[in-house]
């Protein structure tokens, strides 16, 4: 669905406040778009702010302009300032207010018009303008292309180049996923002569493990379980377990992809109890055909990609992987044929 960008496109003409808002506990792909539009619109001329629903993983703070990033959850009074003040207001990598959940209500009464960016399936309808596509790989390839559809790829700096390449890197799972195709690797080209490094983007993200982290990974491995009768896998990390290891924000980011490692595994899950509340944070991922985001839609309260998906539960560790082990019957014909 594409609806108005040329017209959105007259409306950035003349300068304007904007804000710029990614999903909570933001990933790669939602940092990236947010701060690649944030460099954009200020070469435009416009007085441009990225507020973050919270905060998001330290292997993401090096891009740059993330310094300049506002955090609602610890900033309300600036943050409600802002957004009231504002002419638009980009959402990107969602699709549904509620995924910035406490930054809904402020966002509910501004006069602003919405601009939404976003590549998951089935959107809300809140935004004037939009720019949806479950078919591309990641929000950040989709900001490529919604600067090169308003005429701007010469604009495209190293800033941008970098925080593109990250969002894209990183939802590709570093191009692997069944979602690149050769125009993605085309859009990257473009963004490598423009400057982003590549190597030392991957390093930046990947290579800068602690020890915690690593026992941490240990634990999840030494969790995991796997159910051959469905060629499925699962893995747990209780609280206490992730207060051992010292958990910080983004150190569990990539666990749960380690499971479809394992031969004829199509199906991996990994369900982490949430430090501060008392829910389980569920990411779900596959591959071929079987689709996780029915999975979380139906019975985890949540959704995404065909692929790779998140949800959540409000029930104990315990309870919530019974009723994952109780649902596979209802999906084995699709995970071993």
């Amino acid at each position: 669905m594409n609806t108005n960008i040329q017209e959105l496109g007259e409306v950035l003409a003349s300068p304007k406040n904007i804000v710029i808002v990614p999903h909570k506990n933001p990933d790669g792909d939602a940092i990236g778009a947010a701060l690649a539009v944030y460099h954009y619109l200020n070469i435009l001329g416009h007085n441009a702010v990225v507020i973050s629903p919270n905060e998001y993983p330290d292997f993401l703070k090096w891009m740059p302009g993330s310094e300049s990033v506002l955090k609602f959850d610890s900033k309300r009074k600036a943050a409600k300032s802002l957004i009231e003040n504002a002419d638009l207001i980009f959402t990107l990598d969602f699709n549904a207010l509620d995924r910035v959940e406490d930054m809904k209500p402020t966002l509910k009464k501004s006069e602003a018009a919405f601009v939404m960016i976003d590549h998951h399936e089935q959107p809300d309808d809140y935004a004037t303008y939009v720019y949806s596509d479950p078919k591309m790989g990641s929000t950040c390839e989709m900001i490529y292309h919604f600067i090169d559809t308003l005429g701007h790829r010469n604009k495209i700096d190293k800033n941008i180049a970098t925080c593109l390449y990250t969002g894209i890197m990183t939802d590709s799972g570093s191009f692997r996923f069944p979602s690149t195709t050769s125009i993605t690797h085309r859009v990257v080209a473009d963004l490598m002569d423009r400057g982003a490094e590549n190597s030392d983007i991957h390093s930046a993200v990947y290579d800068t493990n602690g020890l915690s982290r690593l026992h941490l990974l240990g634990c999840a491995l030494k969790n995991l379980v796997l159910l051959e009768e469905y060629n499925t896998v699962y893995i747990t990390l209780s609280r206490s377990e992730l207060e051992q290891f010292g958990f910080k924000k983004g150190d569990t980011e990539g666990f749960v992809n380690y499971g479809l490692s394992l031969k004829d595994v199509r199906f991996s899950v990994i369900f982490i109890a949430d430090t501060q509340e008392d829910f389980i944070k569920i990411s779900l991922r596959s591959v071929g055909d079987f689709s996780v985001n029915e999975v979380a839609r139906e019975h985890f309260n949540g959704g995404g990609h065909i692929n790779a998906a998140g949800g959540r539960s409000d029930l104990s560790m315990e309870e919530t992987i019974a009723k994952f082990r109780e649902l596979l019957d209802n999906y084995k014909e699709q995970l071993t044929t």
